[in-house]
């Protein structure tokens, strides 16, 4: 609890009432580990935590410091994205056994003990499905969890039609999980501290509604219709606007209202550190796979501080506040926040590209 009330202070804030408590929780799964390690194994499995709340209070940065204090051996870190693409991989591998995903879990983390989730969201029932196989290999493993998310573990899988997939996987969260809830008043990603260290998605950044004179500005030239290029991702064509170096351009309608998906956002990420992203409208009900697929895209990228550029033809907020789209927009919106609005030179009218 000291612990991570002093790295509260050396960051410059002191934790709010929600974020001592979940704080508290953390402090008590930390004794109860190591405890266990003392034991040798002996002692029962230990119950891991879900600490849930609205964006930018404070959930993985909470974990985080946690996880780094943790004197443990057998522990891993992954963000959700990533570890199921690993997960694909590996059970394609076994794919011919009964228990494939056993074996692929397995395959992933060895002896690991205790694993932290970052950001725990689902919304494509072919992931739930694979997700709950995963969550039963993990519990029968004895593996403690520790995870953050926007969503309690009853509101995963959101959408009405699907979500009687997930119910089983939400019962085996409950029952070795304790949900916590963190959702202090103050929204910290939006409330940046003067001086702080910027990521390098930061160093992107919002430009509207993406003229030419903007991108000029951003040290950005518009491709030409001779730059364009078809990228090979995981076996299949996605067309980019430009391809310079480490740096590569997409469209939004090209890449987001296209099937794409989060494992290919992640292969193209290893391959480019540098993103412009144009085009990016007023998101309506008729656009909810690509308001998904988007915020995808934008969790990938931020956690993978990738420099992002992005034009749109509205503030986030009205880019992504249509009726009917996926409810974890808000997400989106707050990493959107972290990106320096780059403001239109004064007369520009017409976007890049239109």
């Amino acid at each position: 609890m000291e612990m991570i009330e002093l790295a509260a202070r050396r960051a410059g804030f002191a934790l709010d009432g929600s974020q001592l408590a979940a704080a508290r929780r953390l402090t008590a799964l930390g004794e109860a580990l190591t405890r266990r390690r003392r034991l040798l194994g002996r002692a029962g499995p230990v119950r891991g935590l879900y600490l849930w709340g609205p964006v930018g209070r404070g959930k993985s940065w909470l974990a985080d410091t946690f996880y780094e204090s943790l004197e443990l051996r057998h522990k891993h870190r992954v963000h959700f994205h990533e570890f199921f693409r690993e997960f694909h991989t590996a059970y394609a591998r076994h794919r011919g056994d009964r228990a494939a995903s056993d074996l692929a879990v397995a395959e992933l983390l060895g002896d690991c003990r205790f694993l932290y989730f970052d950001e725990f969201h689902v919304h494509d029932p072919g992931d739930a499905m694979m997700i709950g196989r995963v969550l039963r290999s993990l519990v029968d493993r004895r593996t403690t969890l520790l995870a953050t998310s926007n969503y309690r573990p009853a509101e995963l899988l959101p959408d009405p039609v699907h979500h009687p997939l997930f119910e089983p996987a939400i019962a085996l969260l409950e029952g070795h999980l304790d949900a916590v809830e963190v959702a202090g008043p103050r929204d910290h990603r939006a409330a940046r501290r003067p001086g702080a260290v910027r990521t390098g998605f930061e160093r992107g950044g919002f430009l509207r509604p993406g003229t030419e004179e903007q991108f000029a500005a951003a040290g950005l030239r518009v491709p030409g219709p001779a730059e364009r290029e078809s990228l090979t991702v995981r076996g299949r064509g996605i067309a980019a606007r430009a391809v310079r170096g480490d740096l590569v351009w997409f469209d939004f309608h090209e890449l987001c209202s296209t099937p794409t998906s989060t494992l290919d956002y992640l292969d193209l990420a290893d391959r480019f550190g540098s993103w412009v992203l144009s085009g990016l409208p007023r998101l309506g009900p008729g656009h909810r796979d690509a308001a998904q697929r988007f915020a995808n895209l934008v969790d990938v990228l931020c956690d993978r501080g990738v420099r992002l550029h992005l034009a749109a033809e509205a503030p986030p907020a009205e880019c992504l506040g249509g009726g009917a789209l996926p409810l974890d927009l808000d997400r989106t919106v707050s990493r959107l926040g972290l990106l320096p609005d780059l403001a239109a030179p004064e007369g520009s009218k017409t976007p890049a590209g239109a």
